[in-house]
């Protein structure tokens, strides 16, 4: 079920600014057991909400890989979204008014501060199970080094460990996208929107490949005009546009830059070096956004993971899309686990 949790003291960011309060909407599905080690957390994408039954329907519900007749599933919609948690549509306490233009400048580790807060107030001391993708891998990760104590399995999925040049580009060029549509400028819930419609199109670009179209978007002969790919392009745009609002995707964009788990640290290894989970590094072959390099150095950075490819058409958006060869590869990582147990019980 879909709840809001309401934090009703000062909340310090990493930028030196504060949110008087804040409130996350999260979901739940199934029962914490008696023994509070069924508990499986997923952090989400970028646009998406806090619940996975939704946008990740092959994974999680009822007869599904994550059953709530098994685990107790947690997903909160993160800080600066546009689905009940805090965000720039929220009114500021302090002025009255909404944040909009004003909002504070988030981190991922803002975000997962805000998770840790919810995790007390849920009285949960261990998560058997930490996943999540995309951005929601950046958030899995950095909770992973900030409490590694609390998280038994760690499943990353077409993430890194710093965003990188490249997937800043196409972040900024999806805001100048924005920033390129007059209404911007004003402070309303729908401003920038033709903006926001934009910037998906050229997000669309970063999540697919040439390959991906070319199987999925081809016309028939003799088309002058009128393309499928135009089409898929306006569609997809226009669908965003009626479920999100640019405020929200500016300032979760600008977190999925600000992503680096060495910062305030030595090193990316050694912060990697910090995660005590059993983990599960999972790439996607055809991803352009976060390529199997990245992918590579966190399972090389971090103790005894593991790292799996998976082979998709679909470039980035596999890690939503193949969640048959994901069920797989999450069955031989916990059967892994298992024997690993084993051995150390026998030895």
């Amino acid at each position: 079920m879909s709840i809001v949790f309401k934090h009703k003291k000062k909340f310090q960011l990493e930028s030196g600014s504060f949110l008087p309060e804040f409130q996350l909407a999260y979901t739940t599905l199934g029962k914490l057991n008696s023994t509070g080690d069924n508990v499986v957390w997923i952090t989400h994408a970028l646009t998406a909400n806090s619940n996975p039954e939704e946008w990740w329907n092959g994974l999680v519900g009822k007869g599904k890989y994550f059953n709530p007749e098994k685990y107790f599933i947690v997903c909160a919609n993160v800080l600066g979204s546009a689905y009940g948690s805090t965000g720039p549509l929220s009114i500021n306490p302090d002025t009255g008014n909404k944040y909009y233009h004003n909002f504070p400048q988030l981190t991922i580790r803002d975000i997962v501060n805000g998770f840790e807060i919810l995790k007390d107030h849920l009285k949960i001391q261990k998560i058997h199970t930490l996943l999540g993708g995309s951005l929601g891998g950046q958030q899995a990760l950095e909770w992973s080094i900030i409490n590694p104590s609390l998280i038994e399995n760690l499943i990353l999925i077409a993430t890194n460990a710093k965003h990188s040049p490249w997937g800043i580009a196409f972040n900024e060029s999806q805001r100048l996208a924005i920033k390129a549509d007059r209404s911007w400028y004003s402070y309303s819930d729908d401003a920038g929107l033709k903006g926001l419609k934009a910037a998906r199109s050229f997000a669309l670009l970063s999540y697919r490949n040439y390959n991906t179209y070319q199987a999925t978007q081809e016309d028939n002969r003799g088309v002058v005009d009128d393309f499928k790919a135009a089409s898929y392009q306006n569609y997809q745009g226009e669908k965003l546009v009626n479920r999100f609002n640019a405020f929200s995707y500016w300032v979760l964009s600008k977190a999925m830059d600000s992503h680096d788990v060495s910062r305030g640290r030595k090193s990316i290894s050694q912060a990697l070096s910090q995660v005590k989970a059993n983990t599960l590094v999972v790439a996607v072959n055809s991803d352009l956004l976060f390529p199997v390099s990245e992918s590579i150095l966190i399972a090389d950075n971090i103790k005894d993971a593991e790292l799996e490819v998976i082979d998709s058409l679909y470039g980035h958006d596999g890690f939503l899309i193949e969640t048959d060869q994901l069920k797989e590869l999450f069955e031989k990582f916990y059967l892994t686990q298992k024997l690993k147990i084993k051995r150390y019980e026998y030895a």
